[in-house]
């Protein structure tokens, strides 16, 4: 594909963050380098603090400077943000992460979960359900209830009390079922909405406004979708799905519950973006403490984090879709690091695929 518009250098800003983060972004920077290389662009990257590494350092999850930074670059790559060492810290390191994704004007939140083959035995599935799977979550992302009004903790024990308030607006709404619909049109046709319109007034409003969009995009089918059937769903007909879009709650569990289709959180990518801001790239893996240091996270995530990158925020889709079939070669070749069921490091896979990447045809 030819860029719409002319970009020889891509200045990155690279946001490492907390546990197995750093390791991660490195192997991601690794491969984006040699994808650039392979097309005559040039990668410059500048570091960050974001997170519990940021806590420690200065005080605050997002320093001004890293927010100036990210909104300033072409792209924002994120590793990991949080762990339990910061449990009980006044501000926790995800603060950094909302605040990050409300400075950018992060909306869409796209989490693609494709089982590549040779993947089916990590899934706890019959690996039957999971062939051809395939399907593209877009997560509402600077809403609901993890930006509802605060109101903290109040009463003494055995009464206490919290509450948390989800609101949606409906320009939220839209915008977000735009990008859904967008998507579904270059893809198999099927948007399939996830609300709770059953008890919820804000699920109420999300449909109605998905019926209104609808009819802007006459190719495209559409089903709603109450959100504890759709759980059940996804784990028994998955191939039935295609692109499904909901609000920021229900989008961070149902994307986690997705992993079970592949095995394992540390494939799967994600891309947020959608205001005027650069887009923001991060694998949909958490910081994994446990793992860091040890040189076994899996970097696959933060690979296909790249191709997403590449694909959105550089507009080369062809050099996409060589980072994306380097990953699906190593995946049914090796080697893998131990979440997938081989014993290889992180840095091991990284050069397997950065190998598979520049052994293909040239871009």
């Amino acid at each position: 594909m030819t860029p719409r518009r002319s970009l020889q250098t891509v200045r990155l800003a690279a946001l490492p963050g907390d546990g197995i983060g750093p390791e991660v972004t490195l192997a991601g920077l690794a491969v984006l380098e040699a994808a650039l290389g392979r097309a005559g662009m040039a990668l410059e990257v500048t570091t960050h603090l974001i997170g519990g590494a940021a806590l420690d350092a200065v005080g605050e999850p997002l320093p001004a400077a890293t927010l100036e930074a990210a909104q300033g670059a072409d792209a924002v790559l994120l590793g990991a943000v949080g762990g339990p060492r910061w449990d009980r810290a006044p501000v926790r390191p995800e603060a950094g992460l909302l605040a990050l994704r409300r400075g950018l004007g992060a909306f869409a939140n796209l989490r693609p979960v494709v089982v590549h083959p040779g993947l089916e035995a990590q899934s706890p599935l019959r690996p039957e359900r999971l062939v051809g799977v395939d399907i593209l979550f877009v997560r509402e992302l600077t809403g609901g209830a993890y930006f509802g009004r605060p109101s903290g903790v109040g009463g003494r024990a055995p009464n206490r009390r919290a509450v948390d308030t989800t609101e949606y607006g409906e320009a939220e709404i839209r915008r977000v079922v735009a990008v859904a619909f967008g998507a579904a049109a270059g893809r198999r046709g099927r948007v399939t909405s996830v609300d709770k319109a059953n008890v919820l007034a804000t699920s109420r409003l999300w449909r109605a406004v998905v019926d209104e969009v609808a009819p802007e995009h006459p190719e495209v089918a559409v089903e709603h979708c109450l959100v504890d059937s759709f759980a059940l769903r996804l784990l028994l007909e998955p191939q039935a799905f295609d692109v499904v879009v909901t609000e920021n709650l229900f989008g961070d569990i149902l994307t986690d519950e997705a992993a079970a289709l592949t095995g394992t959180l540390g494939t799967l990518p994600s891309a947020s973006g959608g205001g005027n801001g650069p887009w923001l790239f991060e694998p949909v893996h958490g910081s994994a403490p446990d793992l860091a240091g040890r040189g076994i996270a899996n970097p696959l995530g933060a690979i296909a984090t790249v191709a997403l990158l590449l694909r959105h925020a550089v507009e080369r889709s062809d050099l996409a879709t060589a980072v994306e079939a380097a990953i699906a070669e190593v995946i049914r070749g090796g080697p893998l690091t131990p979440d997938l069921g081989g014993s290889a490091t992180t840095e091991e896979v990284t050069a397997a695929v950065v190998a598979a990447m520049r052994a293909g045809a040239p871009a």
